[in-house]
């Protein structure tokens, strides 16, 4: 099966917003394919291309949708993978299921100290990660999948937007999606950034990334800090209650790391006469429940 592209935009009735006069869309990106859901497989797509045949060696921690989206494209793909893993402490351990996933895959994973893996990006650390690895000629994709060739990638999602929507929120880990999406508008849409990890750095990397992906920043794009419940992974008993009310709502599954955060923002937002009455949020739903 091929990856279903544009996604469908689903039109949602829910009279938190329509009370306020907003018009909800979800764009469905969880609908991509079964496996290379959402954005993971808008920002891979031009890495694998451009790896040619060669191992892929990526980064991503002990629940890293990245990780399991690079497995099941290597799978799909015939391409052999490498994920290098946070937490050392983790190689003596059974596999929890979304390590036990990439495994099933066909991934070799590789686990690293967690001093190392936050010097990873240093070109010294990477190389002896690498050897370490037995992978010292495989294409490195970075964690998250966020690199100028993904926010390039990403570009087109904001593109099935254009003219469609006034607002355009995503859920952000490493800032890849928004990045590209942002430069996808045409006039008259803003892009909406929802950080799921908290430290208020990621207007910086979003801006690096267009910086480094298209010479300078585009688009209209902002940040709301306030949604992430601690941090990556973070969750709380109101956060739970949110997503499954919203799925039988809605019908819609909720994933918990970050769409559960995205629409928990919007209807705090529309709560918050954010949205202006007559216009339309469309809220990018990147993946789906696991396991």
């Amino acid at each position: 099966m091929r990856p279903r592209l544009p996604s469908p935009a689903q039109d949602i009735v829910d009279e938190r917003f329509e009370r306020r006069g907003v018009r909800l869309l979800l764009k469905r990106d969880d609908l991509i394919h079964p496996e290379l859901i959402g954005n993971k497989w808008r920002k891979l797509a031009p890495n694998l291309a451009a790896a040619a045949g060669r191992t892929v060696l990526t980064f991503g921690g002990a629940y890293s949708n990245h990780l399991r989206a690079t497995a099941a494209a290597g799978r799909l793909l015939g391409l052999r993978t490498v994920g290098v893993v946070r937490g050392q402490e983790l190689a003596d351990r059974p596999l929890n299921p979304s390590l036990a996933r990439c495994a099933a895959d066909g991934m070799r994973l590789h686990f690293v100290d967690r001093a190392t893996y936050r010097r990873k990006t240093a070109s010294d650390t990477l190389a002896a990660v690498l050897r370490a690895a037995g992978a010292e000629d495989a294409y490195v994709v970075p964690e998250g999948g966020s690199n100028p060739l993904a926010v390039r990638g990403c570009r087109a999602l904001g593109e099935e937007l254009a003219g469609r929507a006034d607002v355009v929120a995503v859920a952000c880990g490493t800032g890849g999606t928004l990045a590209g999406l942002a430069a996808g508008f045409g006039s008259g849409t803003r892009a909406l950034g929802i950080p799921v990890l908290k430290g208020g750095f990621l207007a910086t990397d979003v801006g690096a990334l267009q910086a480094e992906a298209f010479g300078g920043p585009r688009g209209d794009w902002s940040l709301d800090d306030r949604f992430h419940f601690g941090g990556y992974a973070r969750t709380a008993p109101a956060l739970e209650e949110f997503a499954a009310d919203f799925e039988q709502r809605h019908g819609v599954p909720v994933e918990r790391v970050y769409v559960a955060k995205l629409l928990y923002a919007l209807v705090s937002l529309a709560e918050e006469n954010a949205f202006p009455r007559g216009s339309t949020v469309a809220a990018v739903v990147t993946g789906r429940p696991f396991p």
